[in-house]
């Protein structure tokens, strides 16, 4: 009976230790929600532009929509590379908490492989929101409002 007491202590202190990292991957999918909501949008405005482009009849108005499908290009990868830092950063915390049960479990010391996994994590999504920033500041420096506004050259 006492073994039986000091194992469900492990268990729920390993519970306890999960229960942050639990928290952030709440987070990350939230952070994931956003990121393929606007790859959706940038998906979905690049086919708009490119049916406008079969019709439109001036070179001018081509020229335009060939600058937009661009940018929209830049924005979709930039997107893309940070939903696959996100998605590295989920896997990674996964990792930690996995860790953290096998080692309550087995009975074996896990910090340094945790501490690592979770500082590979941390810095994949730093870089995740870092190109999620680069995709917004490119986002809003192509932005044109009403008719006939011309967008600055991107940087």
């Amino acid at each position: 009976m006492l073994r039986t007491l000091s194992d469900v202590n492990s268990v729920s202190h390993a519970i306890q230790l999960s229960v942050a990292p639990v928290f952030l991957l709440t987070g990350i999918g939230a952070i994931l929600s956003v990121l393929t909501n606007r790859l959706g949008r940038v998906i979905d405005r690049a086919r708009l532009l490119e049916s406008r482009f079969e019709i439109a009849t001036l070179d001018e108005h081509k020229e335009l929509i060939r600058g937009d499908l661009l940018t929209l290009a830049k924005r979709a990868k930039l997107i893309g590379r940070a939903i696959n830092l996100c998605t590295t950063t989920a896997f990674l915390v996964c990792t930690v908490i996995a860790l953290m049960f096998i080692g309550a479990f087995l009975g074996i010391d896990p910090s340094i492989p945790v501490a690592i996994l979770f500082i590979c994590a941390m810095l994949s999504m730093v870089l995740g929101l870092v190109w999620f920033l680069r995709e917004i500041y490119i986002a809003t420096a192509n932005l044109r409002i009403g008719p006939g506004s011309q967008a600055p050259p991107p940087n």
